[in-house]
């Protein structure tokens, strides 16, 4: 089992940055694909970022914007958010995966993830 806490979330002007973090506990393993999915009220949940070692894809509305990374001696992955928007407003949920699904695109669905935290609240004021 894993254990996934999300932290970071709040409150932000339109044009500021926040950073998010999601630490794991339990069997955690720098193979697990880490993502990060975002909800908004009465929309679907939206693929944000997601990263398998070094390597990182991401949503298109989000591309040049943010940053995932990891700290695997932390256990922990990060999600650098710039240039924030009245519409990444959302809860933000990171999800870990050990299955392999060859390309990293692949990991843009939710459903190829394992464990999930309880997410973290993001406002954007404009």
């Amino acid at each position: 089992q894993v254990q996934l806490v999300e932290s970071g979330g709040g409150l932000v002007q339109a044009g500021g940055s926040l950073r998010l973090s999601c630490t794991a506990s339990g069997r955690t393993s720098a193979r697990y694909v880490v993502g990060w999915f975002r909800q908004a009220p009465g929309r679907e949940r939206e693929f944000v970022a997601t990263i398998r070692w070094s390597s990182t894809y991401y949503g298109d509305s989000v591309k040049g914007r943010f940053t995932i990374s990891r700290d695997n001696a932390k256990s922990t992955v990060y999600l650098q958010m710039n240039s924030l928007k009245p519409e990444d407003t959302a809860d933000y949920y990171c999800a870990a995966s050990l299955k392999d699904y060859g390309e990293i695109y692949r990991y843009s669905g939710a459903t190829q993830y394992d464990y999930w935290g309880q997410g973290t609240q993001v406002t954007v004021s404009s």
